[in-house]
């Protein structure tokens, strides 16, 4: 069952278990992807979807942000929860060992020596876009050359 197929499932038993919140962002989510295919006059792979529920995925955080900054904990909450809901349609995020460690593989093999190679870590570290966010990614990666360059 690819993505679009498992959303519309999940859209009926939200409907049929009551859950409005839970309907609800699944609609605005299939609908985005439906916009896509529309526009652009395709049908979208599961690579396609992930890409753009990705984009949702960023917004969302940093709606949250702009909330929690705010001090809206009730509309941080909603995004929370919209986040959660992404991330079940997404493949399964390295947590932050496993990312450390491809990272450090990525480190080793353009022989980054500071941060002022951050560039060429972003570049190799694409084929991580799928399991980790970009922010995740360049933290850690600017984490981890820092440490090289200091010891």
């Amino acid at each position: 069952m690819n993505i679009k197929e498992k959303m519309m499932a999940d859209i009926k038993e939200a409907m049929k278990n009551k859950d409005n919140a839970k309907r609800d962002t699944l609609r605005t989510l299939h609908a985005a992807l439906k916009q896509v295919e529309i526009d652009k006059r395709i049908t979208l792979s599961d690579e396609d979807c992930i890409n753009i529920l990705k984009t949702a995925l960023k917004q969302r955080e940093d709606a949250k942000e702009s909330y929690i900054q705010a001090n809206r904990k009730d509309l941080a909450d909603k995004e929370e929860f919209e986040i959660a809901l992404i991330l079940e349609y997404l493949p399964k995020q390295l947590n932050d060992r496993e990312l450390e460690s491809a990272l450090q593989a990525i480190i080793i093999r353009v022989n980054a020596q500071d941060s002022k190679d951050l560039g060429k870590v972003m570049v190799e570290a694409k084929s991580l876009n799928q399991v980790a966010t970009g922010k995740r990614i360049s933290e850690m990666a600017k984490v981890m050359l820092t440490k090289i360059s200091s010891s």
